[in-house]
């Protein structure tokens, strides 16, 4: 394991203090996101109790858990970017130096990361204020759970992966000029990952 506290070369200078300072928001979500699995299990026993053990199924189990995972899924996913989580297919990316690895990464979160994202935060955004004007419910439950605030948690995903897509693209960059990749926050704190890419 690396020195906690990196390299000469990575410890200084604008661009490493400015990943770890974008790295702190998604490691704070992570932290805080992962607490919405206890009320999507507590939802779930409650209803397999109340089902199978008194006959008396409730309305609300089933949205609950839904919409608790919903946003746990998403929220979570600038959580997972930073842990270098999400899939990635390496059969030649891996092979490369890091140098070559931060050039394709830069390219590919300036080209197929952003633009998209962003659009997709303007669409969640819009949909999230039609259905709060609206007061909206879902329609597809007895128990008609307004659904706003989970179609807010769409923008707020996309304003997450923001920032941490903000710190992978510095992260590459780094790596493209330097030929190192920084290291990244554990989430035990005083701990950091290898200097590696998402892998």
């Amino acid at each position: 394991m690396p020195d906690p506290n990196g390299s000469a070369e990575t410890r200084g200078g604008l661009l490493p203090r400015l990943v770890r300072a974008l790295d702190k928001v998604a490691l704070w979500s992570g932290r805080v996101v992962g607490w919405l699995i206890v009320p999507m299990i507590m939802s779930l026993v409650y209803e397999v109790i109340a089902r199978y053990g008194f006959n008396a199924p409730t309305v609300w189990a089933y949205d609950m858990t839904f919409m608790t995972y919903g946003a746990f899924f998403m929220l979570g996913s600038a959580y997972t970017l930073l842990r270098g989580s999400h899939i990635r297919t390496d059969t030649f990316y891996g092979g490369w130096s890091p140098r070559t690895q931060g050039i394709v990464d830069t390219l590919c979160y300036l080209v197929v990361f952003f633009p998209p994202l962003l659009i997709f935060l303007s669409v969640t955004w819009d949909f999230f204020l039609v259905s709060w004007g609206r007061g909206e419910r879902s329609v597809t439950s007895p128990w008609m759970p307004v659904i706003y605030p989970l179609k807010f948690v769409l923008p707020v995903t996309c304003v997450l992966l923001l920032i941490q897509g903000a710190s992978e693209t510095l992260r590459s960059i780094h790596a493209a000029r330097t030929g190192q990749w920084l290291p990244r926050p554990h989430p035990i704190d005083g701990l950091v990952e290898e200097e590696k890419p998402n892998a």
